[in-house]
């Protein structure tokens, strides 16, 4: 996974209020008038269109390039008008930066080993959030699902929650079922909001896509480890396809290019201007 450097961040990464109605009465007619109003529809999800040019600027935005339809950005970007707009959310980890507020507000919902020290993908300085039960997956889901809430209201049309493989790093303290339930909490969260959610990696749960509710995918270095067929076989086309080396870029592009939109990008994703700054397309 690359670095993130969004809003001094080491690496990648409401909206509803139903309206009740009252009871009015008429003074001196005497007459009770009652009635409520109805609750707003929902906003309609707008899903992706498969294979158009993609964008990848977790690390930092910047003016897209000519012929981009399609872009993912950090929760903290703005999305750009008159392109689909996906907002990246680090949702199964903590930011590097974010640890002293975890530790301060909700230090139960950290992952912990036996020592009672935070679980962390030591690759990129992250905790790992505690999803093993259902009352702390819904206390995440309401902090969470708060981001995602933020997503909408600037204006994104999806939400890729990230590091939804978080139990393969947790020595077994989470399962895939774990992680499957808070994802399910998540999709509904984004639906409701009018978002369409992206799956973020890890094949091991395309099975259940459906039963968690999600749309899309964005799928990391699935040419590297010949994982893209699967993606494409469960979404289609509707499938945004990020590698980081130029080998593995052209093994996406032969496996995939003509049906997915593969982008070739730095692993620190770097906003352009930068110094190793990448950005090749099939």
């Amino acid at each position: 996974m690359p670095q993130h450097a969004a809003t001094s961040l080491l690496r990648r990464r409401s909206t509803l209020a139903a309206l009740a109605g009252g009871v009015a009465v008429t003074a001196g007619a005497g007459v009770l008038l009652s009635g409520a109003f109805a609750a707003e529809p929902a906003p309609k999800v707008v899903l992706p269109r498969g294979n158009v040019t993609f964008d990848y600027q977790i690390g930092g935005a910047y003016t897209p390039p000519a012929g981009v339809e399609a872009l993912s950005r950090d929760r903290g970007a703005k999305p750009v008008r008159g392109l689909y707009n996906v907002c990246y959310v680090n949702a199964f980890q903590t930011q590097p930066d974010a640890m002293g507020w975890w530790q301060k507000n909700n230090p139960d919902l950290l992952l912990r080993d036996g020592s009672g020290r935070p679980v962390n993908d030591e690759a990129w300085g992250e905790a790992l959030l505690d999803t093993s039960t259902a009352p702390k997956r819904t206390r995440l889901a309401k902090i969470v699902g708060g981001w995602i809430d933020g997503c909408a209201k600037s204006g994104f049309q999806a939400v890729e929650p990230d590091n939804l493989d978080s139990y393969e790093r947790s020595g077994g303290r989470l399962t895939r079922a774990h992680n499957a339930a808070f994802a399910k909490l998540l999709a509904t969260r984004a639906h409701t909001a009018g978002l369409a959610v992206g799956q973020k990696n890890t094949t091991d749960l395309l099975g259940q896509r459906k039963a968690i509710g999600f749309d899309f995918a964005v799928a990391e270095e699935c040419g590297r480890y010949g994982e893209c067929a699967d993606y494409a076989t469960a979404y289609g086309n509707r499938v945004f396809v990020i590698e980081y080396t130029a080998h593995d870029f052209t093994k996406a592009c032969t496996a995939v290019g003509a049906k997915l939109s593969v982008v070739h990008r730095d692993l620190g994703v770097r906003p352009a201007g930068q110094q190793g700054y990448v950005l090749r397309t099939c």
